[in-house]
């Protein structure tokens, strides 16, 4: 169906009931100082992508918000939207329905996802939360000392969806994943903490509007991932500690779930053509990498939570490294690569 009157008013306690759906909230963490395996100066930076070798797009979930960038040589952190060289110009052709641009003062940002490609500009969509519920697109040019943002245009979340994360394609479209229903019952996120379906994913297009993905019902539809051919989505079920493959376009669609015995967030392609897979374990956070054909899983890196750094949401490699986020905090941790773990087969 195609929706041409969207809501642009949100319930503004969606993020708190994320947050209600994660693990309790912890106390402040410790001031962050910078080192070897740290980044600083973030704002709860649940989702990572990098663009090429030199940066990294980081979302805010507390703080101000916005959308940063972290220089990789450096590690500076810059605040590019809202921000000094931020920009607006709407692209009214692929976003027709977008009010304007968002509230700089009302703009935490969850789910991340960077177009491929070479080349200084890139495109961003961002999972925004504040005064409105939507999926967010920038174009991002790295080519000077100071990145500059600029929005083009947005697409609202019908109520009562939730979003999550985003994962965009190339007519400007997307696919993105309802994770908690606005207005869901402590009650009813307890359930779903327990696995029951609660939510899926929806696929948006200027032409068609939004569309649920046929078969993608699940418990908690956390992160989302896409086959080069755009054939397959893979899927994080956060509230069933599970992930999922499932055809896109097929009728009957088919689907393949494999348990991960934890609670599975964001995920990413790794270099290497596998899937990785960050989410909250018991009093800690675990990464694994899951091959998309045989869904066999390797271990990756486990850790405790600990004052500076708990709750990892997502993972990335840059420089030879994984640069890990979480929803909550004011830095990102560095690990060490290490090779491919033991295989758990599905």
């Amino acid at each position: 169906m195609r929706t041409s009157t969207l809501p642009v008013a949100v319930i503004a306690c969606l993020v708190s009931g994320l947050l209600t759906a994660q693990p309790p909230p912890q106390p402040p963490p410790p001031p962050c100082t910078p080192g070897p395996n740290v980044v600083c100066e973030q704002q709860g930076p649940e989702d990572l992508v990098a663009l090429g070798p030199n940066w990294v797009a980081v979302s805010a979930m507390s703080g101000s918000g916005g959308v940063a960038l972290v220089r990789v040589r450096d590690r500076k952190s810059f605040t590019v939207y809202p921000g000094r060289t931020a920009r607006n110009r709407p692209d009214t052709t692929t976003y027709p329905d977008c009010p304007g641009p968002p509230s700089a003062d009302q703009f935490t940002t969850h789910g991340l996802y960077v177009e491929p490609g070479g080349g200084a500009v890139r495109k961003l969509f961002v999972v925004g939360h504040g005064a409105r519920e939507a999926i967010e697109i920038f174009e991002i040019d790295t080519s000077s000392a100071t990145p500059v943002a600029t929005w083009l245009g947005c697409v609202v979340a019908p109520n009562p969806i939730g979003l999550n994360s985003v994962r965009g394609l190339p007519d400007g479209g997307f696919i993105t994943t309802n994770f908690l229903p606005r207005g869901t019952s402590p009650e009813a996120t307890q359930r779903m903490r327990e696995g029951e379906r609660n939510g899926e994913l929806w696929e948006w297009h200027t032409a068609s509007g939004w569309q649920k993905v046929p078969g993608s019902e699940t418990a908690g539809a956390n992160g989302v991932e896409l086959s080069a051919d755009g054939n397959t989505i893979y899927v994080a079920a956060w509230g069933s500690q599970s992930f999922f493959r499932l055809s896109r376009g097929t009728t009957p669609p088919k689907r393949d779930e494999v348990p991960l015995g934890f609670s599975v967030d964001n995920i990413h392609w790794a270099r290497d053509g596998t899937l990785y897979a960050v989410g909250q374990a018991k009093q800690g956070w675990r990464a694994v990498k899951i091959h998309p054909d045989t869904l066999a899983v390797s271990d990756v890196v486990a850790r405790a939570d600990a004052p500076e750094f708990g709750a990892g949401t997502a993972l990335v490699e840059v420089d030879g490294a994984l640069w890990v986020g979480s929803f909550r905090g004011n830095r990102i941790v560095i690990v060490p690569a290490p090779g491919v773990g033991r295989s758990v087969d599905p």
